[in-house]
């Protein structure tokens, strides 16, 4: 079993949520340019440590594509998925597709914070995912939601971090092999 409040790169997986254009667009909680540098970050860091990715749209007739640097980063290696639910868990195939990873930690990171993010931690904490929320890498139309989105994922159980603490919980180590590619996504 996993530690349960550190992310171990063996269990972890990562979940991009909804990081489409029009959604983008709307973003005020924080400047949107830096939530997509931190989710290209994790998503590197997905290729540096061999993670599963999964990615999302909600509704993209209606909401857009995957923003493009987004979508390029995530390459052919990123599973994706088109749902009409908010919460990622209550989509067959996204469940189906992450049980399949046998991955038991799950970085969630995209938009919006307080309806898919939320939801989709919720559930996966009901079926006893441990989930992990880097807070710089989510965000909302209004902080006024983004806020207490974040302490409900907290108080039900989700590890609320950081980006760049994920890195580095993944690395574990400053001897690791791939230390080097790690502290070129920080700087």
């Amino acid at each position: 079993m996993p530690h349960l409040n550190m992310l171990e790169s063996a269990s972890a997986a990562l979940v991009v949520v909804d990081v489409q254009e029009k959604m983008l667009a709307a973003i005020g909680s924080d400047a949107p340019d830096e939530t997509v540098n931190r989710i290209l970050r994790l998503i590197a860091a997905a290729a540096v440590f061999d993670l599963p990715v999964l990615a999302t749209e909600q509704y993209p007739r209606g909401l857009g594509s995957t923003d493009p640097r987004i979508a390029k980063a995530l390459n052919d290696a990123a599973l994706r998925f088109e749902k009409a639910t908010m919460s990622c868990w209550r989509d067959e195939p996204f469940r189906q597709a992450l049980q399949a990873t046998d991955r038991e930690q799950i970085i969630l990171c995209g938009i919006e914070t307080h309806v898919c993010i939320q939801q989709t931690a919720l559930d996966l904490i009901r079926v006893d995912y441990q989930v992990f929320v880097p807070a710089d890498a989510v965000a909302s139309r209004f902080e006024r939601d983004k806020s207490p989105a974040i302490d409900r994922m907290r108080a039900a159980g989700a590890q609320i971090t950081s980006a760049e603490a994920v890195l580095f919980e993944l690395i574990e180590r400053c001897d690791h092999p791939r230390f080097k590619d790690v502290l070129k996504l920080v700087k």
